[in-house]
């Protein structure tokens, strides 16, 4: 009986497809041009928002700082415990630091490194991810200060290409490797523990960028830029993957996911690069909201790459460089779901 139910639906939609078939062939037989599909106000945007993210709970940043006298291409936001918003630019290479009244100074000066990452030790060295020639990149420390000699983490020969890295409670930390294609996946991510020691995590990715750690260290996040995806990862320790404790938890729709960050309740932030926005997941890797850029709609402010909780706070603090940096950037402020996850550089 299902069988034949089948059948006849069948038939009934192969019959509903001939006739429309055979009434655009009419029609245009009879010199009436076939109906034309027709931008609306979301299809003629630039950077359209996916039909199945449209509808989720929406906010608009606002402007709080502008750097628009230089050609500069921000990543890496991070706070320090001064409460100074710091941030690296990829092209100079320097690390820029904004204090509370908004007075912006150079940290650490220009460079060869190329940084996309920056974390903050919880003793106040400022531990840089840059993927230096694109060959080879290498993740090197500087004082608080950003005074003397880089100290040398994990060296250019090493053969990673590090773009973003995290710390854990216990002062390892996990970083992504930028390598690979999306149909050459030699990528991943990667644990380097407290005494030097790396270990593989989540290998055999496509251009691995932002990582991130639950409040309670067990639930690893990684973008993976060049297959489109959100990874979940449940870590029973430091180097460890649970059994089954891997998977895929959301496909994104349009230009690439880049840096991650997590509040207090667990929720996750990608910035969504070329897009203006950043989306946010719930514990489970459901989204729940979205940040949008003012002037995204006109493609402006599109490159956007990291965001920062200001400490103690449900404040975001999301960089977005414009064009292709010649307009410079600006630092764009919202409002999470929940105060930011204690980081270690705060613990």
């Amino acid at each position: 009986m299902k069988l034949h139910k089948r059948h006849v639906a069948v038939a009934a939609l192969s019959l509903l497809l001939s006739g429309a078939a055979h009434a655009a062939q009419d029609a245009i037989q009879r010199g009436q041009a076939p109906r034309a599909l027709a931008y609306d106000a979301a299809s003629r945007a630039r950077v359209p928002i996916p039909p199945s993210e449209v509808d989720l709970q929406t906010v608009t940043a606002e402007p709080w700082l502008e750097l628009t006298d230089q050609r500069v291409f921000l990543e890496g936001a991070v706070f320090d415990r001064a409460g100074n918003l710091l941030f690296v630019d990829m092209f100079s290479g320097r690390v820029l630091k904004v204090a509370p009244d908004k007075s912006v100074m150079t940290v650490v000066d220009k460079n060869a490194i190329a940084p996309t990452g920056l974390a903050v030790h919880k003793d106040g060295r400022l531990f840089l991810a840059g993927v230096g020639n694109m060959n080879s990149g290498s993740i090197v420390a500087f004082r608080p200060d950003g005074g003397g000699r880089a100290e040398i983490i994990i060296p250019p020969s090493a053969g990673y290409l590090p773009d973003d890295l995290v710390f854990d409670n216990v002062g390892g930390f996990y970083f992504a490797d930028l390598k690979g294609k999306s149909t050459q996946p030699t990528g991943g991510v990667y644990y380097s523990a407290p005494d030097g020691k790396i270990s593989p995590i989540l290998p055999n990715l496509a251009a691995a960028n932002g990582v991130a750690l639950s409040p309670d260290g067990k639930t690893l996040w990684v973008t993976e830029y060049s297959r489109n995806v959100l990874h979940r990862v449940t870590l029973t320790d430091a180097t460890s993957v649970a059994p089954l404790g891997t998977a895929i938890a959301y496909h994104f729709t349009g230009p690439s996911p880049d840096g991650l960050r997590v509040d207090a309740d667990g929720n996750v932030y990608a910035a969504m690069f070329q897009q203006g926005r950043f989306l946010v997941f719930n514990r489970n890797g459901l989204p729940i909201g979205q940040i949008l850029i003012p002037g995204r709609e006109n493609g402006r402010f599109l490159l956007t790459t990291s965001l920062a909780f200001k400490p103690g706070t449900n404040e975001i603090y999301l960089v977005a460089t414009d064009g292709d940096g010649t307009r410079g950037a600006t630092v764009f402020r919202a409002a999470g779901f929940a105060k930011g996850a204690t980081l270690f550089s705060h613990q």
